[in-house]
């Protein structure tokens, strides 16, 4: 059976949601390969032949949420002004908000180091491409535009990280208008 297989991608569908409503009920150290296969109808063996383990499975589950982020910072415009963050970096919260949970139990210390490390590449691939394409902020042109776009993807992931892992205590517009501050300078 390929990935290509309906058969196959319907499994892999059945397991993302399966991990997706566990990890929204319980944190990752707590959930178990088998309690996964249970809820997504499958047995443990048939899990194993789509991810090798938990941290693999959680990853692709979350791979669109990661894709709208990355989209999302790659499209603020970085002349915008200071106090007016980017609707896009508004989106970006906001889409981070809508799913704060997993954000958090994914990024906590016992989360998931495979998740966090694809966020931050992403975001990064995502940005670097977007100024790539588009004049820089003023004081930048001396910055290699790779180490730019790994310092806004590494702010952003400790943003994300720290905001869900208080429970988002300031709504996502005023966690936009901060960051933005600090991004631009």
């Amino acid at each position: 059976m390929t990935s290509s297989d309906p058969r196959a991608r319907r499994t892999r569908a059945r397991l993302r949601a399966a991990v997706l409503d566990l990890a929204a009920e319980r944190e990752l150290g707590d959930i178990t390969i088998a309690e996964v296969a249970k809820r997504a109808g499958v047995n443990r063996a048939t899990t194993y032949l789509h991810f090798p383990d938990l941290d693999a499975l959680v990853t692709d589950a979350m791979e669109e949420a990661v894709a709208q982020v990355a989209r999302a910072a790659a499209l603020c415009p970085l002349d915008a002004p200071r106090d007016e963050p980017p609707q896009p970096l508004r989106d970006l919260f906001d889409t981070v908000a809508a799913n704060a949970v997993l954000y958090r139990r994914m990024l906590s210390p016992h989360g998931s180091a495979r998740f966090a490390a694809t966020l931050r590449d992403r975001l990064a691939a995502e940005l670097r491409r977007s100024l790539e394409a588009r004049s820089r902020p003023r004081g930048t042109d001396d910055v290699p535009v790779d180490v730019h776009a790994a310092y806004l993807a590494g702010a952003l992931t400790g943003v994300i990280a720290t905001w869900t892992a208080a429970g988002a205590p300031a709504g996502a517009a005023d966690t936009a208008l901060a960051t933005w501050r600090l991004l631009r300078g």
